[in-house]
């Protein structure tokens, strides 16, 4: 099958890598958001899809926006059978999803109708949910409504993180892909109309959802700073006078001997740092005040002034 792929996140990238390494399968250009200025120098950084196709040689095209005439023209002069479209951050409107003859695939990291949007992964983890997985939709005009034409679930593991997850999600989305275009090619592709009764959202992630609520069960908290790696971060404030410094925390363990009030540092020790949050409390394990190396905790409290009664905010 003749494959246009559009892509720009790694989480594309084993299915890019699996249609390549195909025989059954050519791809004829790869489509991905302009480089993009990063870092403290800002310096202009290409997509891992866009490294990955430069490695196997082919053709990049990096529009600023997929719907405009150009970008259409380029796609319509490939004659491509099919679209395939990974995490690609671009939303693709009815003109661009009619071009190829079998429209436009998208590989989405939830199980729809679950966690439509750009975060089903943290979402998923944040909500203590059990399963997850990767369902492919033939894409139409709407948010992630497009018909499913399959899926595969898999269990979240204790402990497991966004970027865990993400990892593990992206390995099993390829397999799937690979076999829904054999199953395509030989006319036994099965459709499915989502259930809108089922959605739900998950919103694309912004820095201040990073922050901890401490009235919350330490299970709650618990999954959110698991949820939040690697990106935004979970984070508190330490109360400096009349000031605040953020504290980023990386892991904690779950503990029902705290007795204080949500946020209070009930207990400083070689453990760690114990902070109360509703019916119980949790362990800080890991953590890095913002202009400060990551640490143990134990480590950080020997070193600081966050004792025994500070409120984090």
């Amino acid at each position: 099958m003749r494959i246009v792929f559009a892509g720009t996140g790694e989480f594309g990238v084993p299915c890019l890598e699996a249609l390549v390494a195909s025989d059954q399968h050519f791809v004829l250009s790869v489509l991905t958001q302009p480089d993009r200025p990063a870092g403290r120098q800002q310096k202009l950084l290409a997509s891992p899809i866009k490294e990955c196709a430069l490695r196997h040689q082919l053709q990049v095209f990096q529009p600023e926006d997929i719907n405009a005439p150009a970008s259409m023209s380029q796609i319509r002069y490939q004659k491509p059978d099919l679209m395939v479209v990974v995490a690609y951050g671009q939303i693709l409107k009815k003109p661009i999803l009619e071009l190829p003859e079998k429209g436009c695939w998208n590989v989405h990291a939830s199980l729809l109708p679950k966690y439509r949007g750009a975060s089903p992964i943290a979402a998923a983890i944040r909500d203590r949910q059990k399963r997850t997985g990767v369902t492919i939709m033939q894409m139409n005009e709407g948010l992630d409504t497009g018909d499913i034409l399959d899926l595969v679930a898999t269990r979240i593991r204790p402990g497991e993180t966004t970027g865990i997850l993400h990892d593990r999600l992206a390995q099993k989305a390829a397999p799937l892909l690979l076999d829904l275009l054999t199953r395509a090619e030989k006319g036994k592709l099965k459709r499915t109309r989502q259930n809108s009764s089922e959605a739900s959202l998950a919103p694309r992630m912004k820095k201040e959802d990073g922050k901890i609520n401490w009235d919350s069960s330490p299970e709650e908290i618990e999954a959110h700073i698991r949820a939040m790696q690697p990106w935004p971060g979970a984070y508190t404030w330490i109360p400096e006078g009349a000031d605040q410094r953020m504290l980023k925390i990386f892991s904690v363990i779950l503990s029902r001997r705290a007795k204080g009030k949500p946020g209070e540092v009930v207990e400083v020790n070689s453990h760690g740092i114990l902070v109360a949050a509703k019916k119980g409390g949790v362990l800080l394990r890991e953590v890095q005040l913002e202009g400060r190396k990551r640490m143990a905790a134990a480590e950080f409290g020997r070193g600081s002034s966050l004792g025994t009664g500070v409120v984090l905010v």
